[in-house]
Order: C-alpha cells, then structure tokens, then sequence
C-alpha cells in the first residue's frame, strides 16, 4: 500500500498559518463547492475528506450532503484537527467527524459515497499510490473529487508588475525547493488514470481582482513562506523592505487596475468505475 508520509509542509500549523487557510478557504468557498457539486457531491451522501486541516472543507462538504449525509475528515497534525474540530463545534454540525491517521494506514468498514480533497495532493510523494488506495473505500460509481494548484496554468499577464512577479517567484521557487509540486492541478488527468480511474473532466480557474483581502492572500503567504525562503539563500532584494511591501504590493496593484493570483486553482472530477 502506498505510503501518504507528506513532505515537509513548509508553511507549517502554526496559529497564523491556520488563520490563513481559513481566509483563504472564505475566497475559495465558492469555487469548491461548485466543482463538489459538478463532480457529484449531493445531500444524503457519507464522504471521505483527504487532507482536512482545520475543516474548511469538511464543513462545506457537511453542508452540501446535510444532515441525512456525514463527512469523515482525515487529518494528520493534531494541532490542526484540534481547531477543526472546535470550529466543527462551533457551527453546530454533528455530521462531521476526524481521524487522527495517515492515509496508508487508515482503515474504514463501511464505503463512502465520495472522496474528496483540496490543496493536499501537492504535498505527498506519491499522489496516485494515495488515490489508488483511499479509492478502495468508495462505492463503485462513487465520486472522486480533488481541487489542486497550477501555477504554471496561471495566466502571465501580470508579469510587467515587478514587485508582483518578484513575490511569485520567491514563493514558487520556495514551494518547488521544498519538493511540492506545484503543477499538481493539471497533472491529476494522468494520476487519476494511473490510479485506476476513468479520465476526469479539469476545470482551470483564474481568481482575479485588487480589493485588500484579494491581494491580503498572496501577502499572506509570502509572510509564511518567507523563513523557509531565507533559509534556502533566495535572493529576496528585489522585494525591498518587507516592512513596506505590503503598502507597496497595494500601489502597485492599484496603479494596473487588476492582478491575479499566483496560482490557479483547478478542478478534476471523475466516477469510480
């Protein structure tokens, strides 16, 4: 069985590492959920959640399937299944439920409906391994869902903005050191085949705009990236005082008229034969 031991998540679980997921899973929320919904995630269903972090996706998930369906969150830090579940708590949902556990050696008796993830396949060694062995516990028919990153999907047509290309390199040259891969997105057409699923439909979606929280996205993860770039001896000069590159990051946003993201999120959808 194919071992899920991720690499070295660089961003690590720290409380504002936590709060940034959650801010961005607000502007992703939309996005999810209509691919879940596309790729066949409906009320009634019981669905297995690789990767679940602090919950963002679980709760959607619960909320599409409601009361008469359940969510199964597999988490692997402690830390971050601590905070899903007070939040799970919190908003008053009983259907959702995690496991402490690694994927390779997670067991379940009864099938699931569906399986899905986001932003997780990126960050483990061997995406199809993982698939090909999770996909057990899902029902013949059941769907398979997974929303990854692609950041050479993303368009180019922000790369007279220096400021703003400078951070996208550091970042993504940050990501590509640590061994994520970053095109993981467009890859899941083969790893989904590989791992004995039909071809799933990709969806590649562009997230644009320069309202603060927009743009508050990239600076946030720059800021958390940041320790691992320095220790990697990234040449950081041409992002100048981190003190003012926030303001900076604005002015020249607003100065274009509109940015996009670095990355682009993309969707795959298939049935297990």
């Amino acid at each position: 069985m194919a071992s899920t031991q991720t690499i070295s998540y660089i961003l690590g679980s720290t409380d504002p590492e936590q709060d940034r997921l959650m801010r961005q899973a607000v502007h992703l929320a939309t996005s999810t959920e209509g691919l879940f919904r596309q790729g066949g995630i409906v009320r009634g269903q019981r669905v297995l959640d690789l990767g679940s972090g602090v919950g963002d996706v679980a709760i959607l998930v619960a909320r599409i399937v409601g009361h008469s369906g359940s969510v199964v969150g597999i988490e692997r830090d402690p830390r971050s299944i601590a905070r899903a579940r007070a939040r799970v708590a919190e908003a008053g949902l009983d259907n959702v439920h995690f496991v402490e556990a690694d994927a390779s050696s997670v067991e379940f008796t009864e099938p699931f409906d569906a399986l899905v993830g986001r932003f997780v396949l990126q960050f483990v060694p061997d995406p199809t391994g993982v698939l090909r062995s999770l996909t057990r516990f899902v029902r013949p028919g059941g769907a398979v869902v997974f929303q990854e990153a692609s950041w050479k999907s993303c368009p180019r047509i922000w790369d007279h903005l220096p400021l703003w290309s400078a951070a996208r390199a550091v970042a993504h040259e940050t990501f590509v050191r640590s061994g994520a891969n970053t095109d993981i997105g467009i890859d899941l057409y083969r790893v989904f085949q590989e791992a004995g699923l039909l071809a799933p439909g990709i969806k590649i979606e562009i997230q644009v705009g320069t309202e603060p929280e927009h743009l508050r996205l990239m600076y946030d993860l720059l800021c958390r990236l940041r320790p691992e770039a320095e220790r990697l001896q990234l040449p950081l000069e041409a992002l100048g005082d981190f003190g003012t590159f926030w303001e900076r990051l604005k002015a020249e946003a607003a100065s274009d008229g509109i940015c996009g993201w670095w990355w682009a999120p993309v969707g795959a959808w298939t049935r297990k034969a």
